[in-house]
């Protein structure tokens, strides 16, 4: 009796720790694969250098989490506070300022181009191209905001003068040369991804408000949301926790680094660059979901009003004709449940409207050796195993 009292006691001590043990299995198998644990092999083959992966609902950053390198080079580790270029995420931002006016009834989505752009009234279609000839034509009606704004213009996606890189020449004389290049289908007919159709909303944006499209940015959004790291020119602090972009290695193998050859450098430098609203701001994390927040709050963040409800009904619905399958909003890549928008180098944010949960993943990849790109859905998944539905 003795002996099976000597052995009862220290099991007694014990079962409290087995039982913590089994409660926190529980909730890990409960909460699904953590985010960085469903993306670090790919940063273990060497296919993904590093990410950033933030969720957040309408209220708050339900969690951010790193993994992998900032620089592979140096040891420098991924952090929260890295920054990156998000590329054509600047986009929604910009389509977002505009309705700002669109708010205040300066301009109306539906207005000719050309009623604030008169260079634009003699813009040109190309109605027949062969080997032998190209004819130009007038288009049946002048291009609106509304098509500039959802890619359905017609415009290219960028005009001859935009090399070598995207940001050499000012926002002016940028789209001077759109309004000089013929349009590539009747507007509203088709679609065509156009990083010249947002630089146009843009000069528009500068036109009616009198002031720049940068200053307008810091002004009305970036400021007032506390978008501290938000920029075209990161300063030289900035620069610092920018990741290092990479690329595939020889034969798809391995990561080597490289530069953003769509960019001008030293990215600092604020008189050879220029601001680039379809695709040139650098960001953080925390910064892209104070604005995300902001739209999944109806325009409203913090006791201030940013946009209406109106105005965020017609970013986020599709905008592109019915027999395009592309859905694209004003500035934004739409789903029934879904908007958001993607970026050059790999970035992605998405705001899951029927989940109320926003994914937020940042890397700085030109392209992925192996099987490198499906990470971004391998953290999407465990993001929304985790997090969807928890907070609406």
């Amino acid at each position: 009796m003795a002996f099976r009292a000597s052995v009862y006691g220290p099991m007694m001590r014990l079962l409290p720790l087995y039982l913590s043990f089994l409660c926190l299995t529980s909730l890990h198998a409960r909460d699904g694969v953590g985010l960085s644990d469903s993306v670090q092999a790919y940063v273990d083959r060497s296919e993904l250098a590093g990410a950033v992966m933030m969720v957040a609902d309408k209220n708050e950053i339900l969690t951010t989490e790193t993994v992998g390198w900032a620089n592979i080079e140096s040891g420098k580790e991924m952090t929260e506070d890295s920054m990156f270029w998000i590329a054509s995420q600047s986009k929604p931002i910009t389509a977002a300022a505009f309705m700002m006016l669109v708010d205040e009834g300066k301009v109306s989505l539906d207005d000719s181009v050309e009623k604030y752009l008169p260079e634009f009234a003699d813009q040109m279609l190309v109605s027949v191209k062969t080997d032998d000839q190209t004819v130009l034509t007038k288009p049946s009606h002048p291009i609106t905001v509304r098509e500039v704004l959802s890619h359905t213009s017609g415009l290219p996606f960028s005009s001859a003068m935009e090399k070598p890189t995207l940001d050499l020449y000012a926002l002016e004389a940028r789209v001077r040369s759109y309004a000089m290049t013929p349009l590539e289908y009747e507007p509203s007919t088709g679609y065509r991804y156009s990083n010249a159709g947002i630089n146009t909303a843009a000069r528009i944006l500068e036109v009616v408000s009198g002031i720049s499209y940068e200053d307008f940015l810091q002004e009305r959004l970036f400021g007032p949301l506390g978008m501290v790291d938000t920029t075209f020119w990161p300063t030289e602090e900035q620069v610092k926790r920018i990741a290092t972009s990479y690329k595939a290695g020889p034969e798809m193998k391995g990561l080597e680094p490289t530069e953003i050859v769509q960019l001008h450098y030293p990215l600092s430098d604020r008189v050879k660059r220029f601001p680039m609203p379809a695709g040139g701001l650098f960001s953080t994390a925390k910064d892209v979901s104070l604005f995300y927040r902001m739209l999944l709050n109806a325009g409203e963040w913090k006791g201030k009003r940013y946009l209406s409800e109106n105005a965020i009904e017609e970013l986020t619905r599709k905008q592109t004709p019915d027999e395009v399958k592309n859905e694209y909003g004003l500035g934004f890549k739409v789903t029934e449940n879904s908007f958001g928008h993607a970026g050059a180098y790999g970035t992605n944010t998405t705001a899951h409207v029927d989940k109320g949960i926003i994914t937020i993943w940042l890397v700085q990849h030109a392209a992925f050796p192996g099987n490198g790109k499906e990470a971004q859905n391998a953290f999407r998944t465990a993001a929304m195993k985790k997090y969807a539905g928890a907070k609406k």
